[in-house]
């Protein structure tokens, strides 16, 4: 990711993927962080942006959430290259711990779009569908390596190695 488009391809995604994982829990946020890291690794100009956003309203909406992400955008400098990006959400609440007052209703979250976007993934497989920048790409050049992974024996039952007694 070297560019600040390439960023918000990211952010776009990650803000998705957290209101996938809110809704998942019954949980809204009302606080993102979103962060960028180049690599303490390489001899080059360093650079670690971050924004914190307080959200009008608890949400998982995520259109709110990847709107509040973008927020990072303006402290991206192009031309330097980022190994790192994420979204953090703080001060989680109970999805309808308290109903809002009508003129801070957000019709995004009344219109279901967060649980559709999760239905349909989960029906035809995770990238297949994104608002906005989250486009649809095959073979995402910034997306995580995982070929060297250690297995996951004690967290994933589909990983546990079975034994055939003879």
């Amino acid at each position: 990711m070297t560019t600040a488009a390439g960023l918000r391809e990211v952010l776009s995604i990650y803000g998705q993927q957290a209101s996938a994982r809110l809704s998942k829990h019954g949980l809204q946020a009302k606080v993102l962080t979103a962060f960028a890291a180049t690599s303490p690794f390489r001899d080059h100009e360093q650079a670690y942006p971050s924004v914190c956003v307080p959200l009008p309203m608890p949400t998982a909406d995520p259109l709110l959430l990847t709107r509040a992400a973008h927020a990072l955008l303006p402290s991206i400098r192009d031309g330097l290259k980022y190994a790192k990006a994420g979204l953090m959400l703080t001060d989680l609440r109970p999805t309808g711990n308290q109903p809002p007052l009508e003129p801070f209703e957000n019709r995004h979250e009344e219109r279901g779009i967060g649980p559709l976007l999760e239905d349909v993934s989960r029906r035809f497989g995770r990238g297949t569908i994104g608002l906005g920048h989250a486009g649809i790409k095959s073979g995402l050049d910034w997306s995580m390596k995982r070929d060297m992974r250690s297995p996951r024996y004690t967290t994933h039952w589909d990983e546990l190695p079975l034994v055939k007694a003879a």
